[in-house]
């Protein structure tokens, strides 16, 4: 059942992110399967700022550092995703909006996504 929460998930944020794309100027993105791959591309970029950086300067912590570590994110993926343009604006634009859609779809971290909600989170 963890399997198809994880694809669910990602259909939400591909979603999210196409949304994001209409709305907001100086981010476009091809279509689905481009918005699937960001989807992609943003969990693993996340995984990897969490394991350098700690919990905090994660795109999905909250606050400033949180807001920026997103944005950041958001343009580095446009060079490993192919149809998708988005400058620095745009992707400060995108984060705000994507952080805004989040409070009323919210969509867990891929980190909390994966562990078992039986168990206590460790620290």
């Amino acid at each position: 059942m963890q399997f198809l929460g994880h694809v669910v998930r990602f259909i939400v944020s591909a979603i999210v992110l196409m949304i994001v794309g209409f709305i907001v100027p100086q981010f476009a993105i091809g279509g689905f399967w481009s918005a699937l791959m960001l989807a992609l591309v943003i969990a693993v970029l996340g995984w990897i700022i969490e394991g350098i950086f700690g919990k905090r300067v994660t795109p999905f912590g909250r606050g400033i550092v949180g807001f920026l570590s997103s944005a950041l994110v958001i343009w580095l993926a446009q060079f490993v995703i192919g149809n998708m343009r988005v400058t620095i604006l745009g992707a400060l634009l995108a984060a705000l909006v994507i952080g805004i859609i989040d409070l009323f779809i919210p969509v867990a971290s891929p980190f909390r996504a994966g562990r078992n909600s039986s168990r206590p989170e460790r620290n």
